[in-house]
């Protein structure tokens, strides 16, 4: 595992383009540093490591002078910041650089502060190449393991997620340590760092809410009364969160029909194990009431995470009609409708009449555990 090579690795290396900049999103501990490692590892020049934890890089960086810069990266063919989103004016300063230093190229990581203080936007305009990091995929895990082994692994990765170091766990105490850790020290670091958000506990009780939720449409009114928190606030709160890469939503598919839910979301946690973590519930697949939710979390998240690492045209969503005629995930791809329902046995499922009558070109297929790995590694849209 420790070898394990990220899929974004290589299509990072095609990126670093001269006078263009890298950015690495991902939430913390999804490995941005190893993922750099790999990057820069086979790189043919001279290569600058600094870290936006150091004071000594921020020091380095910290005069915005075409001078200073010159004078840094003299000789230097790549330039990588990690953790640069507590570089003070970190985006003023790598538009200085890209400009002025001819043939640098530059990676820099964060873990989404970038999005938080708003620090890289429209300085990087047409200057660089954005990136998102996850925890492990079964397309990148599928590298390492036979399909046994993978099939083995599934429910320990229905409980206990795919974060690199949960991976290379053997002991089940041990990943659930961990990811307890996690949640409670790390999860929330960037956003507790902005200036007006600062209660931690009504941050982790809206994730807890959305965590029992997962799968089910959410009220945003309905978590703000059980809070005693406004609307505006939980809306807040959830952007933030799905901006740290811990959440997601999943909009309600629509052609506007008169009975389909059309303004309804759901939200999914991009890893099962934080999500368990959260609500404090670790048992086995065997003991679970919600392994329904926890199924349909991990394959709906695990496609979120192949189109961002395969840069995939598709938009995914929900499908509901106000008469309780529901699919699990809808996905649009050039024009192309396909329908997946998923079950964690293997069930004999019938499309319903309503999306049948009125999607006549779409597709419809049932996932499960007998299925399931199939569909995952497919990303053909042909064969919908």
């Amino acid at each position: 595992m420790n070898t394990l090579n990220r899929i974004l690795a290589e299509k990072i290396k095609d990126k670093l383009l001269p006078n263009k900049v890298v950015l690495i999103f991902g939430a913390r501990r999804v490995g941005k540093t190893v993922l750099i490692r790999q990057v820069i590892q086979d790189f043919e020049g001279k290569v600058l490591v600094l870290n936006g934890e150091d004071n000594d890089s921020i020091a380095l960086l910290n005069e915005k002078s075409i001078s200073n810069y010159r004078n840094l990266l003299n000789g230097i063919d790549l330039l990588v910041i990690d953790e640069a989103q507590n570089i003070p004016e970190i985006g003023q300063k790598l538009k200085l650089m890209v400009d002025e230093i001819d043939q640098i190229r530059i990676i820099a990581s964060g873990s989404s502060s970038f999005d938080l203080y708003n620090k890289t936007g429209e300085p990087l305009v047409g200057r660089s190449f954005t990136s998102l990091l996850f925890p492990f995929s079964q397309q990148e895990l599928s590298a390492t393991e036979n399909v046994l082994e993978t099939r083995r692994k599934l429910e320990s990765r229905l409980i206990y997620g795919s974060y690199p170091e949960v991976e290379m766990m053997e002991n089940d105490n041990d990943k659930m340590e961990y990811l307890k850790d996690l949640v409670n020290s790390y999860l929330l670091k960037d956003i507790l760092a902005v200036e007006d958000i600062r209660n931690s506990g009504k941050m982790k009780d809206l994730l807890r809410l959305v965590a029992f939720q997962t799968g089910h449409e959410v009220s945003h009114e309905e978590l703000a009364k059980q809070l005693s928190l406004s609307k505006n606030t939980v809306e807040k709160y959830l952007d933030l969160l799905s901006k740290v890469f811990i959440i997601y939503r999943l909009g309600a598919f629509s052609k506007n029909l008169r009975k389909e839910v059309t303004k309804a979301g759901k939200w999914y946690f991009y890893d099962n194990g934080i999500r368990n973590a959260l609500i404090s519930n670790f048992n086995p697949t065997v003991l679970r009431h919600d392994i329904g939710q926890l199924w349909e979390s991990y394959l709906i998240s695990e496609r979120m995470k192949n189109k961002h690492f395969n840069s995939e045209p598709v938009e995914f969503y929900f499908w509901r009609t106000y008469d309780g005629q529901e699919i699990d995930l809808i996905e649009e791809r050039d024009e192309k409708i396909a329908a997946f329902e998923f079950k964690y046995s293997e069930k004999s499922l019938k499309i319903p009449r309503a999306f049948k009558d009125n999607y006549r070109d779409s597709s419809f297929y049932q996932v499960h555990k007998e299925n399931y790995l199939q569909w995952l590694l497919n990303r053909s849209s042909s064969q919908y």
